[in-house]
C-alpha cells in the first residue's frame, strides 16, 4: 500500500508543470522502487539474513538491485535537475511547459 501511494504522488508531482515538483515526483518514484524491492527481498526477523539451503550465504540480489536503483534515481535525478536549470537559463521560466518569450500564467 505505501509503495502505491508513493507510486500515486510521484506520477501526479511529474504531471505537474514546474520543474521542482517534476525533480520531487522522480524521487519519489525512486524511493517507492527501492521500497518495492527491499519488500520483493522479505522481512525475516530475529533470523541471519542468510539461505538455508546448501552453504549458508546472503542473499544478494535484494541488495544489488537497490544499489542500482539509486544510482540510476540519482541520475536521473541531477539529469532533470541540469535540464531544469537550462531552460530557466533559455525561457526565464521553470515551467516545463515554457516557451521563449511567452508571458507565465
Amino acid at each position: 500500500m505505501t509503495v502505491g501511494l508513493m507510486v500515486g504522488s510521484g506520477v501526479y508531482l511529474l504531471l505537474r508543470a514546474r520543474s521542482f515538483s517534476v525533480a520531487l515526483g522522480l524521487m519519489l518514484l525512486s524511493y517507492a522502487t527501492n521500497l518495492l524491492l527491499f519488500a520483493s527481498g522479505g522481512l525475516r526477523t530475529n533470523r541471519a539474513p542468510l539461505i538455508a539451503a546448501g552453504p549458508p550465504f546472503a542473499d544478494p540480489l535484494p541488495q544489488a538491485l537497490v544499489l542500482t536503483a539509486i544510482v540510476i534515481g540519482f541520475a536521473t535525478t541531477a539529469f532533470v535537475l541540469v535540464l531544469a536549470l537550462r531552460v530557466l537559463a533559455d525561457t526565464g521560466s521553470e515551467r516545463v511547459d515554457a516557451r521563449g518569450g511567452e508571458e507565465e500564467r
